[in-house]
């Protein structure tokens, strides 16, 4: 009688080998981008959003997310270090295309009040023209934010219209199917984040 107690005890473990393949297939291994991640990750980060776009639509993360993209949160009146990091978000994406890599950047405002669409939009224009400009709503920029773990505080009833935010400077990296994978520090090079985003990007065609 062992011997059918053996045997089951097998076709129950490859089930749940199956099982898992299945999964992995539909989730996306962990394992598939583990030699491609710069430090290690804590704590959920990422998850579905809805902003809007210059153009006034609204956009989530399945919609943008339609390539490899950087993602990162500032506002457009930052004086120094937002067109600093999005610049090289910026040189990322052109050192990709070089390489036959399609990928994107987007910035996503935090400062709602005086980013409207048509502003986070020429923003973004300016930066690169394939750069996505984000905002929203209050709401819907903090429910982003919180996604992401991202720190921001707007002065409360400013009376200096020229006021300074405080935020997270944080390059975010997700994939398409995957969502958040990896992030990126500000003091990062354009061309090692470029190495990191494509390794992602051979990882998911492998």
């Amino acid at each position: 009688m062992r011997w059918i107690y053996v045997v089951a005890a097998g076709v129950a473990l490859a089930a749940v080998i199956a099982v898992t393949a299945f999964w992995s297939l539909l989730r996306g291994d962990p394992q598939t981008f583990a030699e491609c991640r710069s430090g290690a990750v804590a704590g959920d980060i990422g998850g579905p959003f809805e902003l809007v776009g210059a153009d006034g639509e609204t956009v989530t993360q399945d919609s943008l997310v339609t390539e490899p993209t950087l993602l990162y949160f500032g506002y457009t009146f930052c004086p120094d270090v937002c067109p600093f990091d999005t610049v090289r978000n910026a040189a990322v994406i052109d050192i990709l295309e070089e390489e036959g890599i399609e990928a994107q950047t987007a910035f996503v405002s935090v400062d709602p009040e005086r980013d409207t669409p048509d502003v986070v939009g020429e923003f973004a224009e300016a930066i690169h023209p394939e750069m996505v400009g984000l905002t929203g709503s209050t709401e819907q920029v903090k429910a982003a934010a919180d996604v992401f773990r991202v720190f921001y505080r707007v002065p409360q009833d400013p009376e200096d219209e020229y006021y300074l935010v405080d935020h997270t400077t944080f390059t975010y990296l997700l994939m398409p199917g995957e969502g958040f994978v990896d992030y990126y520090r500000r003091e990062l090079p354009a061309e090692e984040i470029a190495a990191g985003v494509g390794c992602f990007a051979e990882a998911a065609q492998s």
